[in-house]
């Protein structure tokens, strides 16, 4: 596993998107993507987990089929490491020592809060794979996609219907589930508000993706023009 030194790691800058199902996140990241393309005049790299990289996506599609839920939230923790270390050392790391913009559609904030909170797993099993896996190359900025579990889990549908595709192994899981996984994902960011922004997703996408940049603009103002300026809603 290669870990980047400060030097390295300087020169990208690393976005993550985090939420429940049905969040838009992969809307966002998208939307986001292109206006950093057009505006920054820098690389983006757009990657997501589980995935990212040839291994990592083999890992994903055993993990959303639900290959690891009978064994328990460790071993899916194990697995989503896993991917994760084939997806820093392949994907993000290189990408972020080129100096690129890295947009990650979820990273650690999910195994806190799927395996974690959700799913039952000791914080402290959580922050020892973070250490070891993770190590310093941590998200220069969350943004927390929120909105009450109903309404994602009901886009989520939505987004799969007509599409001969059912439910995956999270989507299918109970409501009082993805309830839990909201609070996580809150009390995460309350935790580290340095590097989380709450985004409110229960409103239209051009508003969300409004809310978005002026966040990106806000925390790193380096990656857009701030409030105010050209193009900056």
């Amino acid at each position: 596993m290669i870990v980047p030194d400060a030097e390295e790691r300087a020169q990208g800058a690393f976005i993550t998107f985090e939420g429940g199902e049905g969040a838009g996140k992969s809307t966002q990241v998208a939307r986001l993507a292109a206006t950093l393309r057009a505006r920054s005049g820098r690389a983006v790299c757009v990657t997501r987990e589980p995935g990212g990289s040839p291994r990592a996506e083999e890992i994903r599609a055993a993990l959303l089929g639900g290959v690891a839920k009978p064994y328990g939230p460790f071993a899916e923790a194990l697995l989503f490491s896993a991917a994760r270390i084939d997806h820093l050392d392949r994907l993000i790391r290189p990408a972020l020592r080129r100096g690129e913009i890295v947009l990650c559609d979820r990273f650690i904030d999910s195994t806190r809060a799927y395996q974690g909170a959700a799913g039952g797993l000791d914080p402290a099993v959580i922050a020892a794979l973070e250490r070891v896996v993770v190590g310093p190359t941590r998200p220069d900025l969350t943004l927390i996609l929120d909105l009450p579990p109903e309404d994602g889990l009901a886009r989520a549908a939505g987004r799969g219907a007509g599409t001969g595709q059912g439910a995956d192994r999270f989507e299918a899981e109970s409501l009082a589930f993805h309830t839990r996984l909201r609070e996580a994902f809150l009390a995460i960011a309350r935790a580290e508000p340095q590097r989380c922004a709450v985004i409110d997703a229960a409103r239209d996408p051009d508003s969300v993706e409004s809310a978005i940049r002026a966040t990106v603009a806000s925390r790193l103002p380096g990656l857009l023009p701030l409030k105010g300026s050209r193009g900056v809603a």
